[in-house]
């Protein structure tokens, strides 16, 4: 299985602050992770610091992936 987290950080890059930003969503993600079973079709939206949808996580499965 694969762990997929996919961020748009829009034209301007968190208008400047995409550290901060990104940091913000790992840290949270980090840490809310432990109430998923982490099983291929989990995932949520994630949000920026403003409550705006900003991108996805998801569990996939590796089944027909080639190794590489």
């Amino acid at each position: 299985m694969r762990f997929l987290l996919e961020v748009d950080m829009g034209e301007t890059a968190f208008e400047g602050n995409a550290a901060e930003e990104l940091g913000r969503i790992l840290r949270y993600w980090g840490g809310n992770l432990g109430h998923y079973a982490l099983e291929a079709g989990d995932g949520e939206t994630v949000y920026d610091a403003r409550y705006r949808a900003v991108g996805a996580w998801r569990i996939v499965s590796d089944a027909g992936r080639s190794a590489g």
